[in-house]
């Protein structure tokens, strides 16, 4: 079952890849579309098991087959759905369908060619999301990492005749490749140190060990995972990426932005936030990030105020996922953030100069939207999702 969630979505990429440009405009976001809705009934199924378990045991593992097998190592095709794993499954499968919902007509306008080659891309990324939060161990996830890298430079840069979206995706493209080789130091110096990839078992390892008072072996892998961090979820000094990243369509901003790429990054800090919690040195260096990075946006122009926002938001993702807080109060934040952006975003204002409301109802989900953000500002986790009482 915990398969077939990203299988689905990378089914609709490769039908519009393949034979795309023979499907007329509605076939192609049929394709798409239903690939995501599919994926949102695996996962609210998936969801719907684990509420079933007892609270202390809500955990399902999947193993498809064996990746990699070389000697000691051995690293299986696995997949984990916990609580933290099933908030990120409802935020991307979810967010990620309406957004391509929206898309359906935002894109009208693109031949059809052009218009299967967007769903085709907005499949793959959510494919790859989907791989990133379900993984079970630390190459799975790194497949998903740079899938959602790749998928940044393509959906960015999808109006290439434009320099500036070509220009923008190469540089979202490159920054994130510096962050993802940080990230390929600490998941091999993890490996060296504790001999297992496996996101349980290296937090039954690192758990009993005393937090580290000086810079060691603990803090440089965080440290490295963190440089990581910053490329996905825009952080400083690797945050040039984003505000260019208005080039690509709205919907992407809004699937990039707001969704589920710049999320990875807390995504993963939450992940491993045993580690992160054994490198008290390594955690004011993130809390410096962070509180910087949120200053410098605060200065960027107007052009650039929608990024400025989410980067601030991200921020604060950042605080709580170092901590190990990923509860309902930043995903209902988040949500409506992707739900926000694409009924008011600058490349709207671009293509549609007569306003939101040339769109027809769109305008009108506004301030559901809103409703939405300010009701997450007083929630607490989820029901039956949120942190496990300590």
């Amino acid at each position: 079952m915990l398969l077939l969630i990203p299988l689905l979505p990378f089914a609709g990429f490769v039908v519009n890849a393949l034979i795309g440009r023979r499907l007329s405009k509605p076939a192609a976001a049929w394709v798409a579309c239903g690939a995501m809705l599919g994926a949102v009934a695996a996962g609210g199924t998936a969801v719907w098991q684990l509420l079933a378990l007892p609270p202390g045991s809500r955990v399902i593992d999947e193993v498809a087959f064996t990746w990699i097998e070389a000697g000691d190592l051995v690293v299986p095709l696995a997949f984990r759905l916990d609580p933290l794993g099933a908030l990120m499954v409802a935020v991307v499968a979810g967010v990620g369908f309406l957004i391509h919902v929206y898309s359906v007509a935002y894109m009208h306008e693109e031949r059809p060619s052009e218009y299967a080659r967007y769903f085709s891309y907005l499949n793959l990324f959510a494919s790859f999301m989907l791989i990133l939060v379900l993984a079970a161990n630390v190459p799975v996830m790194f497949v998903g990492w740079e899938g959602v890298g790749l998928c940044s430079y393509l959906l960015i840069g999808f109006w290439y005749h434009r320099p500036a979206a070509a220009a923008a995706g190469k540089k979202a493209f490159i920054v994130n490749r510096i962050g993802d080789f940080g990230f390929l130091l600490g998941m091999l110096l993890l490996f060296a140190t504790f001999g297992t990839f496996d996101f349980r078992e290296l937090a039954a390892r690192i758990g009993p060990l005393d937090p580290e008072l000086t810079f060691g072996t603990l803090s440089l892998a965080a440290l490295l995972l963190f440089v990581g961090a910053t490329g996905k979820s825009a952080q400083i000094p690797l945050y040039v990426w984003l505000p260019d990243a208005m080039e690509g369509p709205t919907p992407v901003s809004a699937l990039i932005h707001a969704a589920t790429m710049v999320t990875a990054g807390v995504y993963m800090i939450g992940r491993t936030a045993v580690l992160f919690s054994h490198a008290p040195e390594v955690l004011q260096i993130v809390a410096g990030v962070g509180l910087g990075t949120r200053r410098f946006l605060e200065h960027l122009d107007e052009r650039t105020e929608l990024s400025v926002e989410l980067g601030n938001a991200r921020e604060v993702q950042v605080h709580q996922g170092a901590a190990g807080d990923l509860s309902g109060f930043e995903r209902v934040r988040q949500l409506s953030h992707a739900g926000a952006e694409p009924l008011d975003g600058p490349a709207d204002r671009r293509r549609f100069p007569q306003g939101i409301g040339g769109l027809g109802h769109g305008g009108e989900a506004r301030p559901f939207f809103i409703c939405v953000e300010q009701a997450g500002r007083g929630l607490g986790p989820a029901p039956g999702l949120g942190a496990e009482p300590r």
